[in-house]
């Protein structure tokens, strides 16, 4: 792809989904849109961004969801599950007493891998939760995986990965070499398409926020955005889990981090 193509197209990423493409994310661009162009009848990249050029809105969303979507798998990294089982819980069980009722959102939720499970191991404790009322809301700029997401059909690959056993037997069932997860489970989960980039309102307040590995394709000034806009959205003892890498230190004073809580961090009230 020659540099004003790629300009273009990166220009565009960071316009419709706050991706910032670098240079050297060339190899990336082609294992993504080649098949998109293919798919179209085009043999270059090239003729890609040409039709991109002319506003073919389909194509722009065809792309923007291929350069979006990243993987995921269940309990991914466990430290933030288990913060949240160890830690989050017990707080919100107290706090909420009064209530009882607890909002999560799993922002970036690709194919519903961490809102099902946080839903499982709220079933886990649906005796202390008995009474309550839990939403969790996943949301991601792919209508695609969000529809699998809905589907809650995983292969044989997927549920190996990071899904305890005793969880597998619990909550799925087999349907030919796939794996379905429970009704009881999926009706724990509302998906909504949804751009991180346009406004907040009318999502409501959230106790916890998941915004893992999503920060570390947005600028700067992207990010601390974003972190901004999610502050506002959260409940003031509200907690937030961000990815290993990510961090709000130097974005925002809104939050700050849970002392010996890898990846959690606290609003800060009154900011």
């Amino acid at each position: 792809m020659n540099p004003l193509d790629f300009q273009f197209l990166s220009d565009l990423l960071k316009a419709k989904s706050g991706l910032v493409l670098t240079g050297d994310k060339g190899y990336l661009v082609e294992s993504r849109l080649l098949p998109i162009a293919r798919k179209r009848g085009l043999n270059t990249l090239e003729g890609l961004v040409a039709g991109l050029r002319r506003k073919d809105e389909a194509l722009i969303r065809d792309v923007v969801e291929a350069m979006t979507t990243n993987e995921s798998f269940f309990f991914r990294d466990n430290t933030p599950f288990d913060t949240f089982k160890a830690h989050v819980m017990p707080h919100l069980l107290s706090a909420r007493a009064d209530s009882k009722r607890i909002r999560i959102w799993s922002a970036a939720a690709s194919t519903g891998q961490e809102p099902y499970s946080l839903a499982m191991l709220l079933s886990e404790q649906k005796a202390a939760l008995a009474g309550w009322r839990v939403e969790i809301l996943g949301t991601d700029i792919s209508a695609d995986v969000l529809t699998r997401a809905r589907a809650g059909l995983y292969t044989q690959f997927e549920v190996q990965r990071g899904l305890p056993i005793q969880l597998l037997v619990k909550y799925f069932k087999k349907e030919g070499d796939q794996w379905r997860i429970a009704p009881e489970i999926r009706s724990m989960v509302q998906y909504r398409e949804y751009n991180l980039l346009d406004s907040f309102a009318g999502l409501g307040k959230f106790d916890v926020v998941y915004c893992r590995n999503v920060l570390i394709y947005f600028d700067q000034p992207t990010k601390a955005k974003v972190l901004d806009r999610i502050a506002d959205i959260m409940t003031d003892d509200g907690m937030l889990f961000l990815g290993a890498a990510e961090t709000v230190l130097g974005l925002s004073t809104r939050f700050r981090p849970v002392k010996d809580r890898r990846g959690l961090y606290e609003v800060v009230p009154g900011r």
